[in-house]
């Protein structure tokens, strides 16, 4: 229980959890009467195919990261590992995903590069979907905060903030038997220019997937960058705090505080959770595609 008590990242995700169960409890009745438009399973289809297209493009960014870190991982396929190791975010911890990363890159690149690779990727993500904040214009002085994460990637101060995370995250990690880990840096001396572009991309393309979503409800909105701003802020918390996998509760809870008073709350509720079920079935699809195309690669080489 003290353990519990000591663990505030649980404690933001329950209170997130709550809040969304009794935003459902109170909007029950309006959520039965909503349902989707004429064309309203096709932008969910879209919607599915945009989130998936985002997988691979933070696959790809990761990738480029590795190589700006000037450790390319020769014989590896980058892609294809990030996908399929991206479903085990899911499971409780947290952190089974970046498990098999290291795992995986430890024998190629050496455990120092192979952990800097996976704490620098969501640090990027976050630097990216904060960036996104100022689309929503001044929001009483929180347009002020979009810069900074990516301000952090400078070099005098990324290396700091590397070294303390990479010796938390080592910690964490050989706990669950990943071996000694070094707590390097990056070794950069540059900025990950080409990488943090990348990240940008992915949250724009996640950005629409979660735009399909509204349009398969019919709700149309008068500022789209108002809706960019609130999806990129509460994807950075969604990584920042999350204390269920995939940061469940904390991004949907964050979404519903910024937007509950633009639009009815019935109608957000349904396009979050909706969009909950999409990015999680695109992680599905990704990894199952990978599976099948590996199935199919084989039953081709086998002679007959």
């Amino acid at each position: 229980m003290g353990r519990f008590l000591r663990q505030p990242k649980l404690w933001i995700t329950l209170a997130s959890l709550i809040f969304i169960a009794v935003a459902l409890a109170q909007q029950v009745g309006q959520l039965r009467q909503l349902s989707l438009v004429a064309d309203g399973w096709w932008w969910l289809v879209l919607g599915l195919g945009l989130t998936w297209l985002s997988i691979l493009i933070n696959g790809l960014a990761w990738r480029d990261l590795l190589i700006w870190l000037r450790h390319p991982p020769q014989g590896l396929a980058i892609v294809p590992l990030f996908v399929r190791s991206n479903l085990l975010k899911y499971l409780p911890g947290g952190i089974w995903h970046l498990v098999e990363r290291v795992r995986v890159l430890r024998p190629v690149i050496g455990g120092g590069p192979a952990l800097a690779g996976v704490i620098l990727d969501p640090l990027l993500i976050v630097a990216a979907s904060v960036l996104v904040v100022v689309a929503g214009g001044w929001q009483q002085g929180l347009a002020l905060l979009a810069p900074w994460p990516a301000l952090l990637m400078i070099p005098r101060w990324r290396e700091p903030l590397l070294r303390r995370l990479e010796r938390s995250k080592a910690a964490q990690l050989q706990s669950v038997g990943s071996g000694p880990l070094e707590s390097e840096g990056s070794g950069r001396g540059g900025y990950p220019w080409r990488p943090l572009s990348l990240q940008l991309l992915f949250v724009l393309c996640r950005f629409a997937g979660f735009w399909c979503s509204m349009q398969a409800f019919g709700i149309q909105s008068p500022a789209p960058f108002t809706w960019l701003a609130a999806f990129g802020l509460a994807y950075a918390v969604g990584l920042v705090a999350p204390g269920a996998p995939g940061g469940l509760g904390v991004f949907e809870a964050t979404l519903l505080l910024r937007l509950g008073a633009a639009v009815p709350e019935a109608q957000l509720l349904a396009v979050v959770l909706s969009y909950r079920l999409l990015s999680t079935l695109a992680d599905v699809v990704a990894s199952g595609a990978l599976v099948a195309d590996r199935m199919l690669g084989q039953r081709l080489k086998c002679p007959r």
